[in-house]
């Protein structure tokens, strides 16, 4: 490992940043840095004025891409290079407007009906009827389950904020069966261990990739045509919720939003909604004549 990354991570650990957030800015820079074929540290600002250009001109790269690019190279340069340049203000990628994909609940359960392990269904169900993040799916805890007042204790989430969300009873049911399946004294969802090493005694749970990749072939084996991921079943989650009167400000507190502007985009995706809206707009059209 090289001086300027260990203190890149340094200067990320300083901050707080999580994981996650860690590995996507070192890997910005480190495509950077292969770009061209130098130190990241040997790159001049004109550099990196080329490199925004190719990211956007000749990669045709997304916003979130170009954003995420953004973010971890601007933070090498600005905090553990100490390099205030002009050209970070001039990248700016366009804002997007965009709706998420949300599944009916017929379809949620025709996706998750198409399951053929166990584990994986149990993992996708929580997900959706908890509303929660894949990481926070799959980190699930025993200890995290209060059966009493029915809640899940979500640790660690966006932000390393923790909250609590409702655990319904059928949710907590299924859980209880499949962790009799394993007794992992810590997970809820292990990790896969080597032959002859029961789940019992696996360190760390389960790996995100086996999850989506499951989600994607339940899609294709239910026929649904929308392009469906693991966080679709939180908007979902968040959108039937919605549909069915559950105030937004109730809603913003269990997907750990911070803002409720976030949670209000899921007003454009209610089916009851957009039904009156639609029979509204009939209405006034029934009265003009052709």
């Amino acid at each position: 490992m090289t001086q300027l990354r260990q203190r890149m991570i340094e200067d990320m650990q300083l901050r707080s940043f999580s994981q996650k957030t860690q590995e996507a800015y070192l890997r910005a820079v480190r495509q950077l840095a292969e770009h061209f074929n130098k130190s990241p540290g040997d790159v001049t600002e004109e550099d990196l004025r080329q490199y925004f250009l190719y990211l956007k001109n000749v990669k045709l790269a997304s916003r979130s891409t170009c954003t995420q690019a953004l973010c971890g190279i601007k933070f090498f340069f600005q905090y553990t290079l100490k390099r205030e340049w002009k050209t970070f203000e001039l990248v700016r990628p366009p804002k997007e407007k965009k709706l998420p994909v949300v599944l009916s609940q017929e379809e949620v359960r025709r996706v998750l009906g198409s399951l053929r392990n166990f584990r994986q269904y149990a993992c996708l169900s929580v997900i959706y009827s908890c509303g929660l993040r894949l990481r926070e799916g799959i980190h699930l805890q025993v200890a995290d389950l209060d059966g009493d007042r029915m809640l899940v204790h979500v640790r660690n989430g966006k932000g390393n904020k923790d909250r609590y969300v409702p655990l319904p009873d059928r949710t907590l049911a299924l859980l209880r069966q499949y962790w009799l399946t394993h007794r992992n004294p810590r997970w809820i969802f292990p990790v896969s261990t080597p032959r002859g090493v029961p789940l019992s005694e696996a360190s760390k749970p389960m790996s995100a990739t086996s999850v989506q990749r499951a989600l994607r072939a339940a899609c294709l084996e239910s026929g649904i045509q929308k392009h469906a991921t693991v966080h679709t079943l939180r908007h979902s989650y968040a959108t039937h919720l919605l549909e069915a009167g559950v105030n937004l400000r109730r809603i913003q507190a269990y997907l750990g939003h911070a803002s409720l502007k976030s949670t209000s985009i899921y007003t454009h995706l209610t089916r009851d909604g957009e039904e009156l809206a639609a029979e509204t707009i009939n209405q006034v059209m029934d009265n003009l004549e052709w």
